[in-house]
């Protein structure tokens, strides 16, 4: 299995997550992580909620089409399992957000920048845990 490295694709994606989260704070006061803004959209606390938290899902969902705007075609998009692996997988990290009390975009990039303990913790995790799998699924079991 090949890794494609897009150091400068990844870097403007990171700064527009990072634009985001700060106007997001700056504007709601509220954290840009993407499993609490994706919960709270089924049990919002008002109306007004309810549409940022929609608006932003819209942007995520819609991201696509705007690279097939200005590139002219769809993003490639290779993934290298099954569905059944896939939900497996959804369902597991679901269990991880859940106990975690949040996703990456939560804890990695907003709560890392308060420096919240809990989220530096949680980030450290993650990023252990990715390099288990990584080097489990391709020295070990040979993916």
């Amino acid at each position: 299995m090949e890794t494609e490295f897009t150091p400068l694709v990844s870097a403007f994606g990171g700064v527009l997550i990072g634009t985001a989260s700060v106007l997001l704070m700056l504007f709601m006061g509220r954290i840009m992580g993407a499993t609490g803004i994706l919960a709270g959209l089924f049990s919002p606390a008002s109306r007004e909620d309810f549409y940022w938290r929609a608006a932003i899902l819209a942007g995520m969902v819609s991201a696509p089409l705007a690279y097939l705007a200005v590139m002219g075609q769809m993003p490639a998009v290779q993934v290298p399992v099954s569905t059944p692996m896939l939900l497996i997988g959804g369902f597991i990290v679901g269990i991880g957000v859940t106990f975690g009390s949040g996703c990456t975009s939560g804890h990695g990039v907003c709560g890392m920048a308060r420096l919240s303990p809990r989220s530096i913790t949680a980030t450290i995790s993650f990023m252990i845990g990715t390099g288990i799998t990584v080097f489990v699924i391709r020295h070990v079991i040979g993916g």
